[in-house]
């Protein structure tokens, strides 16, 4: 198959070319017009396609509900978004539901689906702090534990690759040390740390930060704080929902205008209400939360934030048409960022010769007009 527009993402920048398709791969990219095509999508934008390494659900699915044919049905309809993979995102909970939810993840991975690929699981919590829990039910924060973790890591068939720890419950960082030395990506999240444990855990393995902004230590010009990290240390990953809700438009232009354009990653942070009506009610991690207008979720108990309901195209033109942030660092953050932080840079997160065929064709209002997975059309 090949594709072109007058508007391929091509080395930061758009340039007209072709695309060439085989068995999942680009396996050739030409200039416009110098091939008999399958499509030509003109002026329209063709990006890569868009990584989300925080969700936790869609479409009344969530995660810990262990439900195959909803994990199946997620991946196949995710792709609406641009979403082209992603990774199933845990809340804490009770060690019997985690170890069914990563489980039944390992098995959908190995068992077949359509739609978006599943790269694994992110697991957020139980490894938390109280404090900075925000919605995940404090019953079932435990303390870091390498042997527990293994526990999780069979039941998972070793497809866990991220994981949400408050580094300052994390004893003389044994599980960040062990994380790492397995390849795993270990991200401080719900964390009360200091910016000084935050360096500390850098220095011990530590990679990202979780949803930079919130549930962790805010800024101040004398105690800095994990947010005061995620601006500091430069080559620290670091999520961030860029629902314009969680983070106002100007803190996110701070926060990317810090970064640079090759350490930021868009996250949706989404919810099993996804896609749902306003005020539509669920259970997250035993607390029920309600949808808001704005398309956020709040505890109905606190009316504290409790994640989101962001589609990623829908970042992209937040980040870019409101908070103004520059082009290439808002589309970075949902592609070759994520790619590179999860170590998968090889095969995804850009448009090259011998990468997946992973691919959006964007409308100029940033509506998804086509979404290809490894070379095929899903819309």
């Amino acid at each position: 198959m090949i594709i072109q527009s007058k508007k391929v993402w091509i080395a930061d920048q758009f340039v007209p070319a072709a695309i060439e398709t085989k068995d999942g791969k680009i396996v050739g990219i030409f200039p416009y017009g110098t091939k008999d095509v399958d499509d030509d999508y003109g002026d329209k934008r063709i990006v890569p396609g868009f990584m989300d390494i925080h969700c936790h659900g869609a479409y009344e699915f969530d995660t810990n509900d262990a439900n195959e044919e909803g994990l199946r049905y997620w991946a196949e309809h995710i792709v609406s978004e641009g979403v082209t993979s992603f990774l199933a995102t845990t809340i804490t909970q009770s060690v019997e539901v985690l170890t069914n939810a990563v489980a039944n993840v390992a098995r959908v991975m190995e068992g077949g689906y359509d739609g978006a690929e599943i790269l694994g699981i992110h697991f957020e919590g139980p490894y938390l702090d109280m404090k900075y829990k925000g919605a995940q039910p404090e019953q079932f924060i435990a303390k870091p534990s390498v042997e527990q973790f293994k526990h999780y890591q069979e039941a998972a068939h070793g497809h866990i690759r991220y994981v949400t720890l408050a580094t300052e419950q994390d004893d003389n960082f044994e599980l960040t040390r062990y994380l790492t030395s397995q390849g795993i990506v270990v991200s401080i999240g719900h964390s009360a740390a200091t910016y000084e444990q935050a360096v500390m855990a850098y220095a011990n393995g530590a990679r990202s930060m979780t949803h930079v902004y919130n549930g962790m230590t805010a800024f101040n010009h004398r105690a800095n704080g994990l947010v005061g990290a995620a601006y500091r240390i430069r080559t620290m990953y670091g999520e961030i929902i860029c629902d314009g809700c969680h983070s106002t438009p100007a803190a996110l232009n701070n926060y990317f205008m810090s970064k640079g354009p090759d350490y930021s990653i868009m996250i949706s942070d989404a919810l099993m209400a996804k896609g749902t009506p306003v005020g539509s009610k669920y259970i997250f991690g035993g607390n029920e939360i309600v949808i808001y207008p704005d398309g956020s979720a709040h505890l109905t108990s606190t009316g504290g934030l409790a994640g989101s309901t962001l589609n990623i195209n829908k970042g992209l033109k937040i980040l870019v048409e409101d908070a103004m942030v520059p082009f290439n660092y808002a589309l970075n953050a949902c592609t070759i960022n994520p790619a590179r932080c999860l170590h998968l840079d090889d095969r995804k997160g850009s448009i090259q010769v011998g990468k997946d065929a992973d691919l959006v064709v964007l409308e100029d209002n940033y509506d998804v007009l086509q979404t290809y997975c490894k070379g095929q059309a899903k819309l």
